[in-house]
This record gives C-alpha cells, structure tokens and sequence, in this order.
C-alpha cells in the first residue's frame, strides 16, 4: 500500500512539473480511488485442493472498553494454547507427521517452483486445515500427490531440518515410519468409520482408544453407567482416553499431571488471566469453575461450569474452551478439544432474542407428542456473536452456530446458550458472491430471484431456530439413557434441530413476530435445503464413498426421507433441463407438513432411545448415495471452480503496553495461511510428539 501511494504522489508531482491543469481533479480521484482500496476488506485469500482460505472481521473490537478488549486476548490466547491437543486426538501420529513436513517446509533449500514442491505444499495446507492427516469431514486419509522418491529428496534436500526425536527411533527409522504413516492406504485409512458392520473402534484412527476393541469399550462404559446419578448423569468419557495396560482397561484423563497436562497448564495459565479481568462476578466463577476442572479432570465439576456458564446471560464477551463436541468419536462419548471467542453483535442479537422470548409457545405448538415436549422450558437465551478467536477443533473450520451445554438434563432444568456467529456467515457470504452457483443447480428464475431476495435472512433463521429452540426442545422419557443412539446419536440430533428450525420457518408465528414478511422466505430455505440434502451436498463426496459425516447425514436423511413419503402428491420432484438434472419444490406446503412428521418421529426415537428405528432412518436414508446423479454433480461443480469447504485465517491480537501494564489491545488480519500454521506451531506447541 505504502509502495502505492509513492508512485502516485510522483505521479502527480510529474504532472505539475509538466504543466498539466487539471491536477487538483486527478489528485482528489486518486485520493478516493486509494481510500477504496483500503477501505476493502479481502474475505477469499486463496483455494487449494477442495478448500478455500478465508478471513473473517471482527467489527466493533475496537469500540469496546478496554477491560473486554484484554478479556478477549487472554481468551484467545487460552484458545490456541490448546492446539495440540486436537491433533493428538485425531491421531496419534499427527504431531510427529506435522513437525516432520514443517521442518522440511522452513528448511527446504531445493526448486520450490517444481510441481512436485507445489504438491508438497498442498498436502501440507490439507494437513493444517484439518488438524491432521484425514479429511476433516470426509474423514479419508489424504493421498499425497507427490511420490515417496520426492519425499526422501525433499528430506536430502533439508540439511538444516530437525525432525522430532522418538524413543527407539534414529532418524532413518524415523523417515521410514513417516513415509509409511504419510503413503501407505491400509495405515488408518479412516479417521473415524461409522460402518455399524465393522468394530467402529479399530477401524477409526482417531486417538481416544488404545488396544481396545468396541466391545471391550462399550462393556466398560455400560458398568460406569450403572454408578451414574441416573436423573444427573454426567458425561462419562468425554475427558479420557481408553486404553488397555497389561491387560487392565483404564482411562487417560485429560488433566494437569494427567494427559496433555503440557498443554492445559498453559490453558489455565491464561484462563487465570482473564479471570482477573472478568466484568462481573458470574462470569469471573465460571472461569474459576473451568479452571477446577481443567486442574482436576472431575466430570461433576465440568457439569457445575457448564450450569454457571449456562446462567451468565449478562456478559458481552463469551467463549466456549473444552472438550465439547463428540462427533469424531464413533461411539459419540469423547470430546474433541475447541475453542470460541466471542462478543455480542448488539444489533443482529435483537432476532434471535424474539425467539428464546417465545420459546415456550414453540414447544407448546410443536407437531411432536405431548410426552416428548417440556411442560416448562427454561433459561433457553440466544444471541447473535461476532467470533473473535478460533481454536482447536474450531479453526480453521468452524460452524455458524453453537447451541451448549449438550446435557440434555442440564438443558432441561438449567437452560441452554444458543449463539449465531454472524460475521462468520458473512464471510462465507461475501467469499462466494458470484460464483455462478444458482445460476448452474436451481431450476428456474423464480427460485434464483428468491434467493438472492430472502436466502441471507432465512440462512440466519434457519440457524437461530436450529440452535436457540431445535437442540433445546424436547425432553427424554424417564429412565431413557443420554447415550441410548450411540453412533447414530449425533446425526439424529442434528437432523431434530434441523426439522425444527424447518417446520416452524413457515409458521404464521414467525410473522406475527416480525421476524418474517412473507411466505417467499421459508419457500427460499426450503428449496435451498432440498436441493443441497438431495444434490449439492455431494459435492464433499469422492466418487464410490458413502456419507458418513452426522451433518451430512442429516440433511440427505431429511431430505430423502419427504422426497419419498410426498411422491405421490409430487410434493417435490425431479426435472430434466438441457440435459441436466433440476430439484423442482411443486407444494411446499405439503413439504412443511412432512417436515412435521418426521420432526415427530425423530423425537420419539430420541424420547424413547430407540436405537433400532433411529438404526434404520439414517442408513436408510441418510447413508448412499446415486453414483450417476453423483457424477453428475460432481461435474458440474468443476466447471464452476468452487470449493466445497471454507476455513478461517484468525485476526492476531497485540497487547499495547506502557510501564508493564496493558494500555490497549490491537487487532490486525493477516492474509497467509501458512504463516499463520508456522507461528502457531512455534509459539503454541507444549505437547510431546507421542502423548
């Protein structure tokens, strides 16, 4: 930018020493042209494989005090403290894996033009955004598209490299461990497998169990169930690894002085940080709280932070630090290690507060059974969030909206915080403006025309509804187990909230409300939701693979599921056009209808813990896809150059100090993604390669 406005200044001298008249007029439009280009915010950073590097603001950090402002470093620094850990539970070799490629990236001293080095950096990007060396959602272990030979020139050819040590291991038995784990199929081809036919454990390569099978796992679990406190069960196993020691089955927990001890001690060191700055005393003793139970791994202690963090509706800054979701394990107990910064969005908060307001009118009218719904909701808030920080298994991808605590007991007599991040989806937004992509799958002009009137606005609906009532509502019968769907659970959740949110966007109550001026909005969500469960999903899909991602699972389950039980009524059907294959919408208010019914089915299987029934929904419906119509797609997506996942670089927060003291924090937004990963592994890496 300097370089820029130098070469315009001489410019502009050149032209006054030539005696040209009009300099004042070019002067002021290349002011306004300079201001333009600084005023332009660079969402799209770059696209490899099928990924796309983006950035996110964070409008209004610079308007708040500055006791928030240092609240959200000390915050942000807690939330990439934790980034080994994530890696280690995705498997077990991907801090060896990635230590090794970043060694032979910063100390390469070959042609970095060739191909096959293109190849290489690529591979490595794929590892970064998805925290090791599998597929982030499809779970597939990445092929490489450079050879072994390269790889053992890329290693001759990094004299200064220093590869992680590993006892038993010099460093030729190390580089041919590394080529084997990086090149050879068989070796954990699947981070996580939710092929009911097999024992899901072995065949995940995901790190939360160790020489135990599923059997051995679940017998284990099934006897701590039996001393759980069955009206106030805590969330056994989700702090742990299995393993099995000379023949005893005990769990690893994660924990100062426990597994990745390293690590949480830097977690606490600045959650203690940013306790001192709390603004208020709720918030300051959900922080002291999490900080118990990162000190003592207690899960009774976790269940007491999630209730206090749960109740503090009153603070603006927020964040979410733990081990939360428990989609990568295939029995749905381990939680994978996140982070999330945030600060309320004032304006855009305003929606989703209408809602929570009403969210006992929601539960009362909802198509379900009287027995599956709470006679009394409680404490469900809602907000709308601009993210600030993203960590562990929430960076670089991240969702768009967040519902927690997930203890459904905790949900029931404590509430719920449910989150929309909106500067995320506005990102997402203004990274994909014009890239032909309704023009190429929606049917007509009249879908497309609604879309770009109403799409923005019922995404953001969708979300709200989703996770401020979809995950909040409902209840399980007496005695019904939390964990009763095991493997199926998370894609049944998914698929309830969804169904929620769908059925109720084109109720009359969503006008009445204000939230909502026409029935064209939820007529645009529904195509749009249609269309991707159906078709477009499966552009995430490599050609002869099932689905096994809960999300989607979810969408095609639904989807599939109102195609099938409307084909009488052509409630929706398939249209030939030029030779290509259209999603036409005929009734929706028949579609809306079959959204109820299956919301009605799937909160009785989860009331009830029916895990036959929920068995059968989802490979029924939600499992395989159509070769043909999945080639299809594919091919038409390729001539539109979009890539089908987004991830996040993360702005950079610098404290501003004078005399010791912290006078002011700095926001900038860097723009290289691999620099980013580098000076994360140099400055937050406190974990041993082999945990």
């Amino acid at each position: 930018m300097k370089k820029t406005m130098l070469i315009m200044l001489l410019a502009s001298i050149i032209m006054y020493s030539c005696g040209s008249q009009p300099v004042k007029k070019e002067k002021k439009e290349m002011e306004k042209e300079t201001k333009v280009k600084v005023d332009t915010f660079t969402y799209l950073v770059e696209q490899f494989a099928d990924l796309k590097i983006m950035r996110y603001k964070v409008d209004g950090f610079k308007q708040l005090p500055l006791q928030e402002k240092k609240l959200i470093y000390y915050l942000s620094q807690a939330a990439l403290s934790g980034r080994d850990i994530i890696w280690d539970q995705n498997y077990k070799y991907n801090l060896l894996i990635r230590r090794s490629l970043e060694a032979i990236y910063k100390n390469f001293e070959g042609d970095r033009n060739t191909d096959e080095f293109k190849a290489f950096e690529k591979y490595l990007k794929q590892v970064w955004f998805a925290n090791g060396i599998h597929h982030h959602y499809s779970m597939d272990k990445f092929q490489p598209d450079f050879t072994p030979e390269y790889f053992s020139k890329l290693i001759a050819a990094s004299p200064e490299a220093h590869f992680p040590e590993l006892k038993g291991y010099n460093k030729a038995s190390l580089i041919q461990k590394l080529t084997s784990l990086i090149f050879d199929p068989e070796i954990a081809p699947k981070r996580l497998s939710l092929d009911n036919s097999k024992d899901m454990i072995k065949a995940s390569a995901c790190n939360f169990y160790e020489n135990v099978s599923q059997k051995e796992a679940e017998a284990f679990y099934d006897k701590v169930k039996q001393k759980v406190d069955k009206e106030h069960p805590i969330a056994y196993g989700l702090n742990s690894k299995l393993v099995k020691e000379k023949g005893h089955i005990v769990e690893k927990i994660y924990k100062v002085d426990g597994m990745y001890s390293a690590a949480i001690e830097k977690i606490i060191f600045w959650l203690k940080k940013a306790e001192n700055v709390a603004v208020n005393d709720l918030q300051r003793k959900h922080i002291r709280k999490l900080i118990e139970f990162y000190e003592t791994g207690d899960l009774k202690t976790f269940d007491d932070y999630s209730i206090l963090w749960a109740e503090d509706t009153i603070s603006n800054v927020d964040f979410v630090n733990g081990f939360i979701e428990t989609y990568g394990d295939p029995l749905g107990l381990k939680g994978s290690w996140e982070s999330l910064v945030n600060f309320k969005n004032m304006e855009a908060t305003h929606r989703a507060e209408i809602i929570s307001e009403n969210a006992q009118w929601f539960e009362d009218h909802s198509p379900v059974d009287k027995r599956f719904k709470k006679a009394k909701v409680k404490g469900v808030s809602a907000k709308v969030i601009t993210a600030a920080q993203l960590g562990g298994d929430t960076y670089p991808s991240t969702p768009i909206g967040v519902n927690l605590p997930n203890s459904d007991w905790i949900r029931k007599e404590h509430g719920s915080k449910s989150v929309s991040l909106e500067n995320i989806v506005e990102a997402y937004d203004k990274a994909s403006e014009s890239s032909g992509f309704k023009e190429e799958f929606y049917y007509s002009q009249t879908e497309i025309e609604r879309a770009k009137k109403y799409g923005s606005l019922a995404d953001k609906l969708h979300t709200d509804l989703h996770e401020i009532l979809g995950h909040g509502s409902g209840q399980l019968l007496a005695g019904t187990s939390p964990d009763a769907l095991k493997n199926y659970s998370s894609t049944l959740e998914e698929a309830r909230a969804d169904l929620f949110a769908l059925y109720y966007l084109a109720d009359k109550k969503m006008q009445d409300l204000g939230l909502v001026d026409s029935d064209d909005l939820a007529k645009a969500e529904y195509y749009s939701y249609i269309l991707n469960g159906l078709m477009t999903q499966l552009k995430r899909i490599e050609p002869g693979k099932d689905i096994e991602e809960a999300h989607m699972r979810n969408r095609q389950l639904i989807a599939k599921w109102v195609f099938e039980k409307g084909a009488k009524d052509k409630v929706i059907e398939w249209v030939k056009k030029d030779g290509k294959t259209f999603i036409k919408v005929n009734d929706y208010g028949k579609l809306r209808e079959l959204f109820g019914k299956l919301l009605a089915e799937v909160q009785r299987i989860k009331s009830e813990g029916d895990f036959a029934a929920g068995k059968e929904l989802v490979e029924k419906y939600g499992v395989k896809v159509n070769p043909q119509l999945h080639k299809e797609v594919l091919e038409r997506f390729n001539k539109l150059h979009i890539a089908p996942y987004g991830g996040f670089i993360n702005p950079v927060y610098k404290a501003v100090e004078k005399d010791g003291k912290i006078i002011d924090v700095k926001i900038e937004y860097p723009m290289d993604f691999a620099k980013q990963n580098l000076y994360y592994s140099e400055h937050y890496s406190f974990l041993p390669t082999i945990n």
